[in-house]
């Protein structure tokens, strides 16, 4: 409670800031292609498997509470289901670490979509190859890196992608210099109000919700770690290596579609 409430009280400051200018644009939007969760009634809990080693717990815990003050999400921290590998499990966001190796990647958000807008699965990859040098292992990175791939998974794209302009003191936000940019900010928590103002019919925010081509995908996939293995690059950029988006579609309105931010 006491986490929540100093959260709540760094939301309100950043509330006022925008208003006096100084974060992010009035009427900017960063929703990601559209892509939410279906689900009845608002607001929707969404588990997030923990299959992170030890050094990663605290910042799943800081994440879990911070996106949980959005009015139409709350989260909540399971045991995961999965290993360094990650797979997914339909109806959840599972979230891993390992030494995935120099592939140039601090971090990636994978969704499986169907009906062409709706998440049914997520996955969250943390590459401890990188975490674990003097560059990235602070809380700052860690935080910034933990806090947007599970905001992708929300159906959040970036504030901002450009490396050069000021900081919006947002997790989703693009920066080589994370220290006010470890957390959502109000504009995040609008943007998420604005996606799932509408409710939908059905609900893929359960254990039993991918479809049988999303779970056969998922099956056969390989490790998961270089873009080979991503799909078709449909926005971003390898070079510079700053963030990218990778798309494989199955047909029928059903895709896997990863998010990557670069180191």
């Amino acid at each position: 409670m006491r986490i929540m409430s100093f959260r709540r009280v760094l939301v309100a400051a950043a509330t006022v800031a925008a208003m006096a200018g100084v974060v992010t644009p009035a009427g900017a939007t960063h929703s990601w292609g559209g892509y939410h969760w279906a689900r009845t009634s608002n607001p929707m809990t969404l588990k997030l498997g923990n299959n992170v080693t030890s050094a990663w717990t605290g910042y799943l815990a800081t994440s879990s509470v911070d996106w949980s003050i959005s009015t139409v999400l709350d989260t909540t921290v399971v045991p995961g289901s999965t290993n360094a590998r990650c797979r997914a499990k339909s109806g959840t966001v599972q979230v891993c670490n390992a030494a995935y190796g120099n592939n140039g990647w601090l971090g990636i958000a994978s969704i499986s979509i169907s009906g062409g807008t709706h998440i049914t699965q997520g996955t969250v990859k943390l590459n401890d190859t990188y975490f674990n040098t003097a560059t990235y292992n602070t809380t700052a990175w860690r935080n910034l890196v933990m806090c947007q791939e599970i905001g992708h998974t929300f159906g959040l794209d970036h504030q901002d992608e450009v490396m050069s302009n000021a900081n919006l003191n947002t997790c989703m936000d693009y920066t080589n210099s994370p220290g006010t940019n470890q957390f959502p900010n109000q504009h995040d928590y609008d943007q998420l109000v604005s996606i799932y103002a509408h409710l939908d019919s059905t609900t893929t925010v359960s254990s039993a919700t991918a479809t049988a081509r999303a779970s056969a995908a998922d099956a056969a996939r390989g490790p998961m770690d270089t873009p080979g293995e991503w799909g078709r690059r449909v926005s971003g950029s390898d070079n510079p290596r700053q963030v990218a988006v990778y798309e494989r579609d199955f047909g029928g309105g059903e895709k896997e579609v990863t998010f990557v931010i670069w180191a």
